[in-house]
């Protein structure tokens, strides 16, 4: 297996690991993900792919390294998805090893990951991996086009 940080601008960022991305995140069209993309990146939105022997595509991880009050520094993962045909490969296990090599570079004190009440079984890999439940996360849903009415 062989995983990749991919650059802006790189074909393989809509080619190969958009579709895999989007087994987690079904509502990223291209031009969403572009969007997404083009606004994160200032923000520190990287992109990492893995391919398995054969070039295909079977994992994706967004991230970013993240200053803040609670941790100092920290890099987080937005997105980690493994290809459903590829599952219980060793793909999540190895795009977690690659991004804690990139928060020990550049001196994170820790990954850190939400993840949905509804997935049990990542929840189940998260654990195995040695990730703890830290925090509860709280959302409220804000709508869109301008001020509450």
């Amino acid at each position: 297996m062989k995983i990749i940080d991919l650059e802006p601008g790189d074909p393989r960022l809509e080619a190969d690991m958009l579709p895999v991305l989007r087994e987690l995140r079904p509502h990223l069209t291209p031009e969403l993900f572009h969007e997404i993309h083009r606004n994160g990146r200032p923000q520190g939105l990287r992109f990492s792919a893995a391919y398995g022997d054969d070039g295909t595509c079977v994992g994706a991880a967004g991230w970013r390294i993240i200053d803040n009050t609670s941790s100092v520094r920290k890099l987080y993962v937005d997105d980690l998805v493994t290809a459903a045909a590829a599952r219980s490969t060793g793909v999540g296990h190895a795009l977690l090893a690659h991004l804690e090599q990139h928060a020990r570079a550049t001196g994170c004190r820790e990954l850190n990951l939400d993840s949905g009440t509804h997935r049990t079984r990542a929840h189940r890999f998260y654990l195995r991996e040695r990730l703890d439940i830290a925090a509860f996360n709280f959302a409220k849903s804000l709508p869109t086009g301008g001020a509450e009415g």
